[in-house]
């Protein structure tokens, strides 16, 4: 996967439009009955970056980023502003948001994830782009130290443990995360005179499977 370890500016996604897509192949047969199958195990997200942009600076610094990555070829860090924590947004991140697994006695590699909830049913969302430094981890309900329990890839996801939990102990966590996108377009077309008159370029984002 060809992929820069660098985010998108902040201040530019904020006020994107976009979120998470479903596949679903829909037959309606003879009798009226409809046959629903989803491809994909998991969702995808689209955002249009351009809505975020205020200033002809703005727009310089979007094309500085976009020539960066050669347009579509390198994908990059995403912040979504409506999703990028463990918790809900009024709350504060704690090590018991999410949970990380359950010990064995043996393993120490956890992959980060985060589950939504509706009524009975659950998705579970794989998170391969934590934040640097936000991940906190609890094991048994106690928290663990960064500097000497646990590590955190943040290129991957990855939590991995200095001591294996013991059997039937719940491993659990907290943290910001991005999501892994590219741009999805090769061209990016500006004018200054429509933006002076309150026309904003389009600016395809798409998330990527890592």
């Amino acid at each position: 996967m060809q992929f820069h370890e660098v985010r998108f500016p902040v201040n530019l996604s904020f006020g994107s439009v976009g979120g998470p897509e479903r596949r679903t192949d829909v037959v309606t047969i003879s009798n009226g009955f409809e046959e629903r199958n989803a491809p994909w195990a998991h969702s995808r997200r689209r955002y249009d970056a351009g809505v975020g942009m205020r200033s002809l600076d703005d727009v310089e610094t979007m094309i500085a980023f976009f020539e960066a990555r050669y347009g579509q070829l390198y994908a990059f860090r995403w912040k979504d502003w409506s999703d990028y924590r463990s918790i809900r947004p009024s709350q504060d991140i704690t090590p018991q948001d999410q949970v990380l697994g359950t010990g064995d006695g043996t393993t120490t590699a956890f992959r980060l994830s985060k589950t939504y909830v509706s009524g009975a049913h659950s998705y579970e969302r794989p998170i391969t782009k934590p934040v640097a430094e936000t991940v906190r981890v609890a094991v048994a309900g106690t928290e663990l130290t960064t500097e000497s329990n646990f590590t955190v890839d943040t290129t991957t996801g990855v939590v991995t443990l200095s001591q294996a939990p013991a059997a039937g102990e719940t491993i659990t966590t907290g943290f910001e995360f991005d999501v892994p996108v590219r741009f999805d377009t090769d061209s990016i077309r500006t004018s200054v005179a429509s933006f002076q008159a309150g026309e904003v370029p389009t600016v395809p984002i798409i998330e990527v499977r890592l």
